[in-house]
């Protein structure tokens, strides 16, 4: 499986969302899992993200689903990256 970042800002329905139903992350961690990935990693963050996830998935188009369909309810914006871990980006740089 691999991993990556999610990171998710909310929009003004989002955070209206959040402060009047705050167990609404638990149920969409729960929708990220039936889409098919996995929340191993959650924090609420300050700045530019609200909240900073790291996401297991079985590749890019799963969790590609997984932001448009979270995006497409109109309570957040996300950003997905792929991460690598270090041991295997040495490995790679290694002749």
């Amino acid at each position: 499986m691999a991993l990556y970042l999610m990171l998710t800002t909310l929009t003004e329905k989002g955070v209206q969302t959040l402060n009047s139903n705050p167990g609404r992350v638990r149920e969409v961690n729960r929708d990220v899992e039936e889409l098919g990935a996995k929340i191993l990693h959650q924090w609420a963050s300050l700045g530019a993200y609200d909240f900073v996830n790291v996401v297991e998935a079985p590749d890019d188009l799963t969790i590609a689903k997984v932001s448009v369909a979270l995006g497409a309810r109109g309570s957040s914006k996300i950003e997905s990256l792929p991460l690598v871990s270090v041991e295997a980006l040495l490995s790679s740089l290694e002749p």
